[in-house]
């Protein structure tokens, strides 16, 4: 059990594992969940907690036995609906660092790098400390910019009051490891202004990663909040046929315009992409798979899958075609799969192992033929081609799998995905009475 005074720094308790009483995990803790009042210490309500299945629930702080920067312990009873945040609500990762205070001092305002929870005698969690970074001073005190302090929450002002630009650099830090899917679900359930912050502090390739995994009108949204300059820049890091879906979105004149402004090459290859229809392998297929000549040698086509932007399911074939090798390429031949060439010497040519009897389809198969044929051949990825065979791009199956599903499927819940190790109590209705 926690004792009374027990001091937690909350960006410390991020990514804390947290346990039912028997010891079995049963999620990772993403965000506390704080009410700023008008008067009196914020009062913490709550931890935002990712479970198997990638889904966000509310775990009330009532609900918690024991919490430090080294585990949190749960009585083992979670409501695993989603965790949808209120309007009173304040999320201290997602809100509160990073944001400009006041010092109630009048010597200057303070960024928050942190805040700190403790427990009261009777059981409230409320936020004590508040560790800031001064940004400007005045007054003329000898205190220098940069300087840190712990301070107490009431020797700040502003803390629930939103500035008008807030910085994102702590709380990336913090998601730093997460995989671009898992980052799209935190920018996802944040507030329109938060979640443009937050984008627009990631450098494009990261932004461009995260911009494929969030549902299109979060795309269009982020997109539409970004210099336009920037915006080309980060349409250019994007999979062309991502970026081509994306462009899709928009009107004609603002998709023209961020065409003209993105590099002449890049650009070539989305405007082919727009002309085709979506449910066609066309409309389906990326104009940059791993395409090489049959002379290549094993070794140097095993390098080339490698490659770190590489997503797994065109990693696993090369794609086989005469001279010239950007698409449109020469006359295609065929194709060579990893396994196969994991098995030769490497000194051999891919072209001594190349598979010719896989027919590929034309560009403007429809959405069914080309599920039809990754399933008939288990494959990863299919190659398109046009009239004369010269090899278009290639279908993968995850952009299948993104036509075949709901529109809403990012942000629906499947409520059998991923269960813990042992189930996990449910108790209806309590967080509402936990949160109020």
């Amino acid at each position: 059990m926690s004792s009374v005074g027990a001091r937690v720094f909350v960006a410390r308790l991020a990514g804390t594992a947290v346990f039912d009483p028997i010891g079995d995990e049963v999620g990772k803790v993403r965000d506390v969940v704080v009410l700023v009042r008008l008067k009196g210490a914020p009062r913490a309500v709550g931890l935002v907690v990712e479970v198997p299945g990638r889904r966000r629930v509310f775990l009330p702080l009532t609900r918690v036995t024991a919490v430090d920067a080294g585990q949190v312990i749960s009585t083992g009873l979670v409501n695993m609906r989603r965790f949808e945040q209120r309007v009173s609500e304040t999320l201290v990762m997602g809100e509160l660092l990073d944001r400009t205070v006041e010092l109630a001092d009048g010597s200057g305002s303070a960024r928050v790098e942190d805040v700190a929870i403790e427990l009261q005698r009777n059981g409230d969690w409320l936020v004590t400390k508040v560790f800031v970074r001064r940004t400007d001073q005045r007054g003329g005190l000898l205190r220098r910019r940069g300087e840190t302090l712990l301070m107490a929450v009431e020797d700040v002002v502003g803390l629930g009051r939103p500035t008008a630009a807030q910085g994102a650099q702590l709380l990336l830090a913090q998601y730093e490891d997460l995989k671009p899917a898992d980052l799209a679900d935190v920018l996802h359930d944040m507030g329109v202004t938060r979640r443009l912050e937050v984008a627009s502090a990631l450098d494009d390739e990261r932004l461009a990663d995260v911009l494929e995994e969030l549902p299109e009108d979060d795309q269009v949204e982020i997109l539409g909040g970004l210099e336009r300059g920037r915006a080309a820049d980060v349409l250019e890091a994007m999979q062309p046929d991502d970026a081509a879906d994306l462009l899709g979105e928009l009107s004609a004149e603002q998709a023209a315009e961020l065409l003209s402004l993105m590099e002449p090459e890049e650009a070539k290859d989305v405007r082919r992409l727009l002309a085709y229809a979506d449910n066609t392998a066309g409309g389906l297929m990326t104009t940059e798979p791993v395409i090489l000549g049959p002379e290549t040698s094993i070794a140097a086509a095993l390098a080339h899958v490698r490659r770190q932007d590489l997503n797994p399911a065109l990693a696993s074939v090369v794609f086989v075609a005469r001279p010239p090798l950007e698409t449109p390429t020469g006359r295609y031949i065929g194709i060579v799969h990893l396994q196969r060439m994991l098995r030769e010497p490497p000194h051999e040519s891919i072209g001594q192992i190349v598979d010719t009897d896989l027919e590929p389809v034309a560009v403007d198969a429809p959405l069914l033929t080309v599920t039809r044929q990754l399933a008939t051949y288990n494959l990863l990825a299919l190659p398109v081609v046009d009239e004369q065979r010269r090899l278009l791009g290639a279908v993968s199956v995850d952009d299948v799998l993104d036509h075949l599903l709901p529109d809403d499927w990012r942000e629906t819940d499947d409520v059998h995905a991923g269960p813990p190790t042992r189930p996990t109590p449910v108790v209806p209705g309590r967080d509402e009475v936990d949160r109020g």
